[in-house]
């Protein structure tokens, strides 16, 4: 039987429920009636937590760079310096083929993610970055560094996920 909304966190459980569909299909194909159906409510109780369906893609968004930045937090367990730069890269890469659409949903919301303050991904690359680096590197070069790996491994990600490049975990390790 289908779990349904019964007065608990309805914005949490449309979260949840829009999630699940970006595993099954793009961003196009989730609709805000279809995830009220989902979880049992009326289409207009999700205006009153998503006013529209760009406010409902901004908050997934932002679910899944939180699940990027775990994901990433998880793979530099017990690692130091460039190897834990380099495990939050392939971390990275591994999340971006493991969920393309909220992947790329992340990164085209980002730009209005960032506005709202510091995102957990982004901080800690610059800080891996800053780690991996030599003692005696400024500012400015670790946050070059950090935009060189983020390129390299973004660039990756999108080469695997459009089918340019295999999506083998070997080719992942041989390159970060």
């Amino acid at each position: 039987m289908e779990k349904r909304y019964h007065h608990g966190d309805l914005r949490a459980a449309l979260i949840e429920v829009g999630l699940r569909l970006l595993a099954e299909r793009d961003v196009e194909g989730v609709s805000l009636r279809e995830m009220a159906r989902e979880v049992g409510v009326s289409a207009t109780s999700v205006y009153r937590h998503f006013p529209d369906k760009a406010a409902l893609m901004r908050a997934l968004a932002g679910e899944g760079l939180d699940r990027l930045a775990v994901a990433q937090q998880e793979a530099v367990s017990g690692k130091e310096g460039a190897a834990s730069f380099a495990a939050t890269g392939r971390a990275y890469v591994r999340f971006a083929l493991a969920n393309p659409a909220i992947f790329r949903l992340i990164f085209t919301s980002s730009a209005q993610l960032q506005a709202t303050g510091e995102i957990e991904a982004l901080r800690m690359l610059r800080a891996n970055a800053a780690a991996a680096s030599s003692g005696d590197a400024g500012p400015e070069q670790a946050e070059n560094g950090a935009l060189r790996a983020w390129s390299l491994v973004h660039g990756l990600a999108m080469l695997m996920l459009d089918g340019q490049l295999p999506a083998d975990d070997q080719l992942i390790d041989a390159l970060i």
